[in-house]
């Protein structure tokens, strides 16, 4: 026996102490043909998504100021760590999603091994992350320490990740049941968000605080109207302890909710996979770059990939800037806290809406609605960004518009690979490389808004640590958070015109589907009895090839 086989098996043997009469219970229920998930399996699995969605938001609200002010590095240098950091995360998540559907399957599953593995390594780089070297290091060695932490997290991450997005088709159910499982997961998301929210604005506000107290003291010593720097000597040493305190927070609430997803959660096998075991040969293997053709070549992912590329671009172009517009542009920087809080707010309340608006119109047009209500709120918020009213009651209708973001490109990923498995049923273990292509173009979108942004205020003149900034800041800071996004999202919205999938004819070929395979049930049952007259050369019915996401028939 390996030591990974020994591994795996200790662990389940650690997850047996739990009582798990209610999973027993609903896979029970599954082969009788109910096929619902439990709402405790759907509780458990969302809280899975916390570490992600914590760890990211922490990057995306902080790490740029961070870097910028804090550490005191060059707007260059801070470009070339977001963009590199970002586009090794994007070229991971394919890798880590061909991997994961090489895997095989072991006691505790076929995904949970990713998900416990990586955890510890994780939270540890994590914290590396916002770790402060040595003043004395160079401007060189700092970006390497940087760069190296950053990207050794993205890669952990992504081992965490894809595994945990490619679960979705594990637990179980039908369509509408991994739906559901989805907006469980967006609302506990956006929760989190909330939290962390909470976390980093007291962290920026230690930074406000320190900051100006420095600025003031710059001041006094010399009167100098335009833009200067802090020196070096004022180090922000508070910010500094409050960055690492709020990394060791996230870092438990990472492992807190790893556990909680391990134990709540096993993973549910397939129809496909119980019939690959029986004939292996009627499964088709591709090398990692036949997988990946085929998956561009697929239309409906293309489309929905493109789509989504283009909307992650504006949202993150526009929400990326939202703290330095808030400090710079708005003069709001002190409200920084309760416009994000607001925001994030609106957006927990609009997940089960649009929920509720995609199963009564369908996803398209849901994504239609909710993206379009981004364009006026972020428009009305560049021509009077000082009035706090206004721009608090646009960050509501800006919430509503990012719950979209959060939930459609999600619920709409599965109804893709139900129509892939549909016209290639011998391909079956391409689900995690559909996830983790997906990822892919997310993060790469992200990396370029971020380094884009962060190049051109470099160009424009933005100073590290600089208390005052001139008007072409100003205006650099508000054509990156309104017009460039606006563009970009008409762009998203006209490719999801095209977009072809059409899920309530996904769901009549379900039905069929799950006819098709009780029928198929019925023969297998009638061939495994023992019978004189039967010929040698029948094909084994339990070769039929039916879409994986056929459950409980």
């Amino acid at each position: 026996m390996s030591c990974y086989e020994s591994f795996t098996k200790k662990l389940e043997a650690l997850r047996n102490i739990f009582p798990k009469r209610s999973e027993e219970t609903s896979s029970a229920g599954q082969q009788r043909g109910s096929g619902g998930i439990p709402l405790t399996r759907k509780i458990c699995y969302a809280i899975g998504g916390v570490p992600h969605q914590i760890t990211s938001a922490a990057i995306g609200i902080s790490l740029q100021i961070f870097l910028l002010d804090v550490v005191q590095m060059k707007a260059s240098s801070v470009s070339l760590i977001l963009f590199l950091s970002r586009a090794w995360d994007a070229v991971t998540d394919p890798l880590v999603g061909y991997l994961v559907s090489r895997s095989t399957w072991t006691p505790i599953g076929k995904l949970t091994p990713w998900l416990v593995i990586s955890t510890p390594f994780g939270i540890l780089s994590y914290v590396l992350l916002w770790f402060v070297p040595a003043h004395s290091m160079s401007e060189a060695a700092c970006v390497l320490w940087f760069l190296t932490a950053a990207c050794l997290f993205e890669t952990l991450m992504s081992c965490y990740n894809v595994p945990y997005l490619s679960l979705n088709m594990f637990l179980g159910g039908h369509r509408r049941d991994r739906d559901s499982a989805t907006a469980y997961r967006m609302s506990l998301e956006m929760m989190a968000l909330l939290l962390m929210s909470v976390i980093q604005g007291k962290v920026v506000s230690v930074y406000n605080t320190e900051k100006q107290e420095a600025c003031e003291h710059l001041d006094q010593i010399h009167q100098t109207p335009h833009s200067s720097s802090v020196p070096q000597t004022a180090s922000l040493h508070e910010t500094q302890k409050a960055f690492l305190t709020s990394a060791g927070i996230t870092g438990g609430l990472f492992l807190l909710s790893s556990l909680v997803l391990f134990f709540g959660v096993r993973e549910q096998r397939h129809e496909s996979v119980r019939q690959d075991a029986h004939c292996p040969d009627e499964r088709t293997r591709l090398s990692y770059l036949s997988s990946l053709k085929m998956l561009v070549c697929h239309v409906p992912y293309q489309r929905l990939v493109l789509g989504f590329v283009f909307s992650v671009l504006a949202f993150q172009m526009s929400l990326g800037n939202f703290a330095l517009f808030c400090s710079h542009a708005a003069g709001l920087g002190t409200h920084f806290q309760v416009l994000l809080l607001v925001l994030l707010m609106s957006a927990s309340v609009a997940v089960p809406l649009w929920q509720f608006v995609l199963l009564k119109i369908g996803k398209k047009r849901t994504v239609f609605i909710g993206l379009s209500l981004f364009i006026p709120a972020v428009i009305t918020v560049a021509c009077v960004p000082s009035s706090l009213p206004v721009f608090m009651t646009m960050c509501i209708l800006m919430g509503f518009s990012v719950a979209t973001m959060f939930l459609l490109p999600w619920s709409m990923l599965p109804d893709v690979i139900d129509d892939f498995t549909l016209r290639h049923p011998s391909f079956k273990d391409l689900g995690p490389l559909f996830f983790s292509g997906y990822a892919f173009c997310n993060k790469l979108a992200g990396g370029l808004s971020v380094g884009l942004s962060t190049m051109i205020l470099q160009i424009i003149g933005y100073k590290a640590g600089a208390c005052n900034h001139g008007d072409e800041v100003v205006t650099a800071l508000i054509v990156l958070f309104s017009p460039v996004p606006v563009t970009l999202l008409v762009i998203g919205m006209g490719i999801f015109y095209t977009y072809p999938v059409n899920e309530r004819e996904g769901l009549q070929l379900e039905q069929q589907n799950n006819k098709a395979s009780s029928s198929s049930a019925d023969q297998r049952e009638h061939s495994e009895l023992p019978t004189s007259s039967q010929p040698s050369h029948v094909e084994d019915p339990k070769c039929d090839p039916s879409p994986y996401w056929s459950q409980g028939d």
